[in-house]
């Protein structure tokens, strides 16, 4: 089913088909842990394995960051990714088991996450341009507070944030550093991004906001020369940068398969009610 026919669900950067195709070339990756290592020999072993760009499924062996790696590594191929915990926190990841994982796949949740874009110009005038599954942040590089004003869709909300940084973050990676930075939790499918600050000292009261996931979201660096700031989009990052812009790119798109007794909005209902 195209995108056209479901408008709601394409703008919520989430897609669930009503039926799965079938998994039967797998390639198997894993970071460089010694636990994922071991896991991808046993898992060869049992199942064979073929080259990932030969496969219909990819089983990535890892933690979270191995992770956001793998999907930025398999962006826009639809190759579908099925991790399983060989890390620690392994929030984006299955349990690792060795049994029935062909059965495991067929019967997995799949579901496809749009990343934000980011776009940030640095002091030089360079335009730097890079995904985040996560979120895109701001953080000062100095002993002062960074000044940042923030705009969306063209008008300015916040004239100016003192702070250590500020982030935007998606639903996927709302339980992330976002949450750790006290932001809210951002179940998947809600078509909402949340601005979150980091360590915010003016306005002392502002703990951030929820915009819908179009709006187009622009900060601006104060002072720049004086308060330098990088900006991150996941693992990618830019130093000195003056202006940087994130929205939702509904043209490029990640698959993930999860389990269905430990699906993802399984996961994040957990994380809110802390067990």
């Amino acid at each position: 089913m195209n995108e056209a026919a479901r408008p709601d669900l394409a703008a919520t950067g989430l897609r669930r088909p009503d039926s799965e195709p079938a998994y039967d070339r797998i390639a198997f990756v894993a970071s460089e842990a010694a636990d994922a290592v071991e896991a991808r020999a046993i898992l060869v072993a049992r199942y064979g394995s073929v080259a990932p760009e030969d496969a219909n499924v990819v089983v990535a062996l890892g933690g979270d960051g191995f992770m956001l790696q793998t999907l930025h590594r398999f962006r826009d191929t639809g190759t579908p990714i099925y991790g399983m915990n060989r890390g620690s926190v392994g929030f984006l990841m299955n349990s690792y088991r060795v049994d029935r994982l062909h059965e495991r796949i067929a019967s997995a949740q799949r579901v496809v996450i749009h990343p934000l874009m980011m776009e940030a110009t640095d002091a030089n005038g360079r335009l730097h341009r890079a995904p985040a599954i996560n979120e895109v942040s701001l953080i000062r590089q100095s002993y002062q507070a960074s000044k940042l004003r923030i705009a969306i869709d063209g008008k300015v909300r916040l004239e100016e944030l003192i702070c250590d940084g500020v982030l935007i973050a998606t639903p996927a990676g709302s339980t992330a550093y976002n949450l750790s930075a006290q932001g809210p939790i951002l179940p998947i499918g809600t078509p909402l991004l949340a601005i979150t600050p980091i360590s915010a000292f003016r306005p002392r009261r502002w703990r951030g906001a929820l915009v819908p996931d179009r709006a187009h979201v622009e900060v601006t660096v104060l002072e720049a020369e004086k308060r330098p700031v990088n900006a991150t989009a996941d693992h990618f990052q830019v130093l000195n940068v003056v202006n940087v812009s994130a929205r939702l790119d509904p043209t490029s798109s990640m698959t993930m398969l999860f389990d269905p007794d430990h699906s993802i909005d399984e996961r994040i209902l957990r994380e809110q009610f802390d067990y």
